[in-house]
């Protein structure tokens, strides 16, 4: 089993028992009523809390040193900015006019519950629905960058994380020269993509605009968990969207751009990052792991990462990232 030195401390979350969780959210004058139920979440922990005579709130508790309280404070206000704009996403409660909480050790933030389904993607309203949403997040999140969060690049996502995996030990000793060898042409190839996209610009994302970040409600969709937002270009809040095999994925992000240009133009020069950009989640999730390993809440929701077989898994997948990456997506994305 790899045991990184992660930087951060082994039990970064030994001290929150469910009577600190309730003593810390009581102190921002919740009257908790003793219910709490763990959402599922590993980066931070989150909480639903139940109130007397009111709806549940969401807690948010976050990792120490993972992000500066301006970083996070930037979040909340980009959420806060998002939502009077009328749009449909998440935002902070705030509690004597500050909505980051401090409770001795313990840091901290509240949300209303909001629940939802997942988006019916083969549908191709809710695609362009999908569509017009992110083009009206991303003409907020244009109008300013973050100054104390950083910006998605192959520094940040590519090399760092390369930096990280070699630090930690967690590769199989037989298979460290192999994987570093890859990893570093998967990113001279992430390079050469930033080369063909140009300059694209960037503006503040969600960052991490998955499906599961993505709730459908009657009233059409809403975006819960901005903690990964930070300054990227647009095009990396479209791709992780997509699913299914290449046909599927065309037909999805074609509706998903048509809707989007609703509201804001998007640059098809941005699609020779795509491949580059799923380069980087690979190195930089590998990289988040070996980070974290050293947290008990990881081993047993990762037991594979242990296992030398993941490492031979994810040599592979890099060698089929430069592959994908020395195509050009226009012409199938176009034609």
């Amino acid at each position: 089993m790899p045991t990184p030195n992660s930087g951060d401390d082994a039990t970064p979350y030994a001290s929150l028992t469910p009577e600190r969780i309730l003593s810390a959210v009581e102190s921002v004058g919740i009257d908790c009523d003793g219910g709490l139920l763990a959402l599922n979440s590993f980066e931070n922990r989150v909480w639903q809390i139940g109130v007397h005579g009111a709806a549940p709130v969401i807690a948010k508790f976050y990792r120490a040193r993972r992000w500066s309280d301006e970083a996070i404070l930037e979040e909340h206000r980009f959420t806060r900015e998002l939502a009077e704009d009328e749009i449909p996403v998440v935002a902070p409660l705030a509690r004597a006019g500050c909505s980051l909480h401090h409770w001795h050790d313990l840091r901290f933030a509240l949300f209303p519950r909001r629940g939802g389904r997942a988006p019916e993607f083969d549908d191709v309203e809710v695609l362009t629905w999908i569509g017009r949403f992110l083009g009206r997040i991303h003409v907020v999140g244009a109008r300013a960058r973050f100054a104390h969060r950083p910006t998605l690049d192959a520094a940040s996502f590519g090399r760092a994380p390369i930096d990280t995996i070699l630090a930690g030990g967690v590769v199989p000793p037989e298979l460290v020269l192999p994987w570093h060898t890859i990893a570093e042409q998967a990113l001279a190839a992430v390079e050469d993509c930033y080369r063909r996209a140009g300059d694209v610009g960037d503006l503040r994302l969600h960052g991490d605009c998955h499906a599961g970040n993505l709730l459908w409600t009657p009233d059409g969709p809403h975006f819960v968990d901005f903690d990964d937002a930070r300054n990227g270009p647009a095009v990396q809040d479209l791709w992780m969207l997509l699913s299914g095999d290449e046909h599927s994925m065309v037909r999805q992000l074609d509706h998903v751009v048509e809707g989007y240009q609703t509201f804001r133009d998007f640059d098809p020069a941005q699609l020779h990052l795509v491949e580059a950009l799923r380069t980087l989640r690979l190195l930089h999730f590998a990289a988040w792991l070996t980070r974290r390993w050293s947290d008990p809440a990881f081993p047993p929701a990762f037991p594979w990462f242990a296992d030398g077989r993941y490492w031979q898994d994810h040599i592979l997948a890099l060698r089929e990232q430069v592959a994908a990456m020395s195509e050009s997506p226009l012409p199938r994305l176009f034609a």
